[in-house]
């Protein structure tokens, strides 16, 4: 009888134990996310005024369109690596297409020197005017992300549900936070007038050696499209990082990462809450590494003779990729070559072309 009643008293003192310990843990994660949540810069909300219209109802676990912005200032500490000037413009434009079910996600990159129409935009009932023939990241330098959101839906008929402008003093900060990222570049970097050196093989690169990756061109094949390419590795193999650590399911990891987030980026207003945050994210916990895949929207050099040489235009066979992601079709021939978490480098005769390890 002693016995049975010794017995209970363990047991209630685990259970007692138990509760006092997920209540301690739930509202340490209430404190943690209302301390992330004031980090989240909040930017102005998107207009939809081109008329694109949501192809489908607003699902939690139905087809989302993300902007991924990365700016090209260099004002902050340490992010003049590339000793260039920037504009406010952006360095990164990658469209994030996640498929109904949220079990597949693939993104576009538009190189930054593409030439489009630029709409005119409204923000904060300011008008800002509209451009022909205007390099694609400059809508992001006179307008702000909700120009940049209307630049894209008026060149791509695709309807935008939210944005995310990362600033890159930051974005040292979240691959600290998750301890460094694996990049391989089939030669050594040493671009002397930039200030910029990267050993060549497989390696793992911090904070200011991830930033000169991302941004350095000089000295690698094909300029900004190559530059495209290794964003797009780099972004591919951080995803990768971040799931094989567990960096979701550990809290030690979790706050360090969402901190690192939160306080490097800005949003629309529907989603700058981490709760917003890691809804999506859980929605997209099903998602195979290897389905989530990068391409860049096909485009064409301009010629010589042509006035704005230098530059690119999207070809006709872009209009298709953007008719896939109105209908929330998979990538099919026009994903030939894409980059993954499964294969960083893409095909080996593309990575080599673009500077990267196939």
């Amino acid at each position: 009888m002693a016995d049975r009643t010794h017995r209970r008293t363990v047991w209630r003192v685990v259970l007692v134990t138990q509760l006092c310990l997920a209540l301690v843990t739930g509202i340490a994660v209430v404190l943690v996310y209302r301390h992330v949540d004031r980090r989240i810069d909040e930017g102005a909300p998107i207009d939809h005024a081109g008329g694109v219209e949501r192809p489908g109802p607003d699902l939690p676990t139905g087809a989302v369109n993300i902007l991924v912005l990365g700016t090209d200032e260099r004002d902050c500490e340490g992010c003049g690596i590339d000793g260039e000037a920037g504009g406010g413009g952006s360095d990164v434009a990658i469209l994030l297409h996640v498929a109904d079910g949220r079990r597949s996600a693939y993104g576009i990159s538009v190189p930054r020197d593409t030439l489009v129409d630029r709409p005119e935009c409204t923000v904060d009932g300011e008008v800002v005017p509209g451009a022909s023939d205007a390099t694609w990241n400059e809508a992001l330098a006179v307008g702000g992300a909700p120009c940049a959101v209307a630049q894209l839906e008026a060149v791509t008929g695709i309807y935008v549900d939210h944005y995310v402008v990362v600033d890159f003093g930051g974005f040292k900060e979240i691959v600290d936070a998750v301890g460094g990222v694996e990049v391989c570049l089939p030669e050594e970097v040493d671009d002397r007038e930039h200030g910029i050196h990267l050993d060549a093989g497989t390696q793992v690169v911090g904070g200011e050696d991830a930033l000169a990756y991302m941004r350095q061109r000089a000295s690698t094949p094909n300029a900004d499209l190559g530059r495209v390419r290794r964003q797009q590795a780099f972004i591919a193999s951080m995803i990768a990082k971040v799931l094989s650590a567990r960096t979701l399911t550990r809290p030690d990891r979790l706050v360090s990462f969402a901190s690192a987030v939160a306080g490097s980026i800005q949003t629309d207003p529907e989603l700058a809450s981490v709760s917003e945050i890691v809804d999506l994210a859980a929605s997209l916990r099903h998602a195979r590494l290897g389905k989530i895949r990068f391409v860049t929207a096909p485009v064409v050099e301009l010629p010589r003779d042509d006035p704005n040489w230098g530059r690119v235009e999207l070809t006709p066979e872009a209009d298709e990729l953007w008719r896939r992601v109105v209908a929330d079709r998979p990538l099919g021939e026009l994903g030939r070559g894409a980059i993954s978490g499964r294969r960083p480098g893409g095909s080996t005769a593309e990575a080599a072309a673009n500077g990267l390890c196939g």
